[in-house]
């Protein structure tokens, strides 16, 4: 797709040489057009005016550098496992289609002037412009939302979005050229560069609302977008920059170096190449790359490092670290059997024999008293408690976990 423009160049040279072959041939060619390239083509060709070679290789590289990197991503998508990041890729693949229309449209200021490629000139300016700075702009926007929120908008949503700012411009462009050359009867070549730069305002515009997006986006409370926000912020500088620079120069530079009319083509298929390589350079390949970047894997944790644990041992009690069984061996200390306590049991044990019949049941004091064993001391036992304990104390029917109810 890269080389298609100068095929279609290419196509309209034979059918115009086949009409008028005897006229062209008695014309003086320039300086390197020795191979078939005649009027109105001979720009693409001519070494005199060196500016027209030079725009027309930087046009061609860029337009196949813009292909090979949106049939990458396309071809990676599915590669691409977060939101956040997914998201991006509907308005960095249509900026990449901007970015091939700002170069397709540059070989149409290598051409000679006619009605029809004038009125090409002038719809299509504006609104390729347009649709990239309206991609910078969603870009800024989903950023901001990021890092406020840590969420994006969908793709389909930020690249709508576009295509609608977009067409606030084409709007713009048919209205001006149906008030000039339908209703004035003007022709669509002659009209003053003051127009014809009043005509982009909404476009510069867009410009201005990326850049303030893009300071925002700085602003966020997540760091990990900060290298995106940076890379859109230096976009959108340059951008101006730029733009400052041409309009200055198609409006009084011109005029300043007698050169009016002869540099406003050069000016402007200058302007767009430059535009085009440096969206490419300093958004859509650093933004690409990101995109398809692998997520950072989790990190096991360091069990080595003694300076979390020492501040942690520091922060909870004993208590805290000791396991569940070894509380309850502690805690069931208490039920143990010691010799102060033999002559309250043997006395109960008695007095609980000689009044079976009328003996009430042993009170709550009591009960704490008598020995209850652990569940390790009943693993160890064999499940049965031993003898002599059992000739002292009254049997009572054990629970599910070995204890004795009494």
């Amino acid at each position: 797709m890269a080389p298609l423009p100068v095929l279609l160049l290419l196509l309209l040279t034979v059918a115009h040489r086949a009409t008028g072959q005897d006229s062209m041939n008695s014309e003086d060619l320039p300086r390197g057009c020795g191979w078939g390239l005649v009027r109105p083509y001979t720009l693409l060709c001519d070494l005199d005016s060196i500016w027209g070679v030079a725009v027309e290789s930087a046009a061609a590289g860029g337009m196949l550098t813009a292909i090979l990197l949106a049939l990458i991503l396309l071809c990676r998508l599915h590669h691409i496992s977060e939101a956040e990041k997914r998201s991006g890729v509907g308005p960095i693949l249509l900026l990449l289609l901007g970015i091939l229309g700002l170069f397709g449209l540059s070989f149409a200021y290598l051409i000679e002037q006619d009605e029809s490629l004038c009125l090409l000139r002038r719809a299509l300016w504006g609104l390729l412009f347009a649709v990239c700075f309206s991609c910078l702009l969603v870009q800024g926007v989903r950023l901001r939302r990021i890092g406020r929120e840590r969420r994006s908008p969908g793709g389909c949503v930020l690249t709508g979005l576009a295509l609608g700012l977009s067409a606030v411009q084409g709007i713009i462009a048919a209205e001006w050229l149906l008030l000039t050359v339908l209703r004035e009867g003007r022709a669509a070549c002659q009209y003053l560069p003051l127009d014809f730069s009043l005509a982009c305002s909404y476009v510069l515009a867009l410009l201005l609302a990326a850049l303030t997006a893009a300071t925002l986006a700085l602003c966020g409370k997540t760091h990990q977008w900060r290298c995106n926000a940076i890379w859109l912020l230096v976009t959108c500088l340059l951008s101006l920059l730029l733009w400052v620079a041409w309009v200055g120069f198609y409006l009084y530079g011109n005029a300043w170096l007698g050169r009016s009319p002869e540099w406003n083509d050069p000016a402007l298929a200058i302007a767009l190449v430059a535009q085009g390589w440096l969206l490419l350079i300093f958004h859509a390949i650093p933004e690409s790359h990101i995109c398809l970047r692998p997520p950072p894997q989790p990190t096991a944790p360091d069990y080595f490092d003694t300076s979390q644990n020492s501040t942690r041992m520091r922060e909870t009690s004993f208590d805290e670290d000791i396991p569940l069984s070894h509380r309850q061996f502690v805690e069931n200390q208490g039920y143990g059997y010691s010799d102060e306590n033999a002559a309250g049991l043997r006395s109960g044990v008695g007095a609980a024999q000689h009044n079976s019949n009328t003996a009430t049941r042993p009170s709550a004091p009591f009960r704490s008293n008598v020995y209850q064993p652990t569940e390790m001391t009943m693993i160890l036992n064999g499940g049965a408690v031993s003898t002599s304990s059992q000739s002292q104390v009254p049997s009572a029917p054990p629970t599910y976990t070995g204890r004795q109810l009494w």
